[in-house]
């Protein structure tokens, strides 16, 4: 969490000069996400009994979901290296431009741009 707030710091809010309005789900909460309801129970129904032996497969198979409604779903695989465990300490974290929502702060924050904080460095 704390490496992907700074990545939307450094990617999303200082490269456009915009706020960005981040609001997460609780823990084990995602039976409240109208888009798992609305989707994934379909790719669940696509995909049964078929094995997925490769992401090639798997992709094609969500792919290939369509809902009652019509809505159809897309997917690729994203080429990248994407480390994990990436650590940051308490000095980078407080570099992040962050002021808490005040209803559920601990899920709901909003991201400034640091064009001012990053020109006193």
């Amino acid at each position: 969490m704390r490496n992907w707030r700074r990545q939307l710091q450094l990617q999303l809010v200082d490269r456009y000069g915009i706020e960005v309005m981040v609001c997460h789900y609780p823990s084990n909460a995602s039976k409240w996400n109208p888009i798992e309801h609305r989707l994934f129970s379909f790719i669940s129904l696509n995909w049964a009994g078929k094995p997925l032996r490769s992401l090639k497969r798997m992709a094609a198979l969500i792919r290939g979901t369509t809902t009652e409604t019509g809505l159809t779903v897309k997917a690729a695989q994203l080429k990248g290296r994407y480390p994990t465990q990436v650590k940051l300490s308490d000095e980078e974290m407080a570099m992040i431009n962050l002021t808490h929502r005040k209803i559920c702060p601990q899920w709901n924050y909003t991201l400034h741009p640091r064009t001012q904080i990053l020109e006193k460095a």
